[in-house]
């Protein structure tokens, strides 16, 4: 496969990865070029873990964080350090589209960034809100929360992107100076979210532990924001029969839309037609100097 200067070998190209239409591994392949800008701007220069699926989605799932031996010599990787564990990782570090398509060679079909870039892997630049329904949460319940977050970021003069999860939720990522550190930008987070739960309690919730949550509710998971957490990235496709996306959407779609409704086989259409909806996303960059100061009047640790 010719990808811009670059030759990607793909193997076992007729393999099949999801049952539901039977989309096979060349289909992947596909569908990666057919959204490249877009999925390149939302892994670019930032340390990425991949979610492997060497035998399909129905197979074992491979967590990776280090890019094996044997890799080209002009992948990019950056290197993370684990000190708790008193370890590093060379991860993927993607600065063009062929490093996408050779990781889907690997049998990666979920790509999860960190919220930081290679220039300094402890700052932080993009801030992660996300509306995780409950068991019995409807996907409604979750359309009306994101109106709130919405309304939240207008008024402290931020600019949220949206996307669906490929799952059952909703995302919204902000753009931040990369001034701050990860215990920060979790503080950050979690003031912004109790200011959401504030206004639709009824709605809402920030309740950490899943048993003690109304499983009718939305949880606004802060912790999305703590170092080394990731979750898929905008494009990203998730490792499930139907191979539904991680898929950009405006803030006037949210009303209409259903997460099902983006897959590997109706995206390239709606990328052909719209290009990437987080086109702007780097343009401005938002200050947390508000929102720490609500944590600190919220007693946040």
């Amino acid at each position: 496969m010719e990808v811009g200067d670059r030759l990607v070998r793909i193997s076992n190209p007729g393999r099949v990865y999801f049952s539901a239409r039977g989309e096979t591994k060349l289909d992947l392949v596909r569908y990666y070029l057919s959204v490249g800008d877009g999925i390149v701007r939302a892994l670019a220069e930032r340390p990425c873990m991949m979610h492997r699926f060497p035998s399909g989605v129905a197979g074992e799932k491979v967590h990776q964080k280090r890019v094996p031996a044997g890799a080209p010599p002009w992948l990019q990787t950056v290197r993370v350090h684990f000190p708790r564990y008193g370890r590093h990782a060379d991860e993927l570090c993607v600065t063009e589209l062929a490093a996408v398509i050779w990781a889907v060679q690997m049998s990666t079909v979920e790509f999860h960034p960190w919220n930081s870039r290679r220039a300094d892997t402890e700052q932080p630049d993009e801030w992660r809100i996300d509306l995780d329904p409950g068991p019995r949460c409807e996907f409604a319940t979750v359309r009306q929360v994101a109106r709130v977050v919405r309304e939240v970021l207008a008024e402290l003069g931020a600019t949220g992107w949206p996307k669906t999860s490929g799952g059952a939720g909703l995302h919204v990522y902000v753009r931040i100076e990369p001034r701050w550190g990860f215990g920060e930008l979790r503080r950050a987070a979690q003031a912004f979210a109790r200011e959401v739960e504030r206004r639709v309690p009824d709605l809402a919730t920030t309740t950490w532990w899943r048993k003690d949550r109304d499983p009718a509710l939305v949880f606004v998971d802060y912790n999305q924001n703590t170092r080394d957490h990731t979750i898929a990235s905008a494009y990203s496709v998730r490792g499930v029969p139907e191979a539904t996306v991680s898929a950009p959407v405006t803030w006037e779609e949210i009303d209409q839309v259903e997460p099902s409704q983006f897959t590997i086989a109706t995206m390239p259409a709606r990328f052909a037609e719209l290009g990437d909806l987080h086109q702007g996303i780097d343009d401005t960059a938002y200050r947390l100097d508000t929102l720490l100061e609500w944590a600190d009047r919220d007693k946040l640790e």
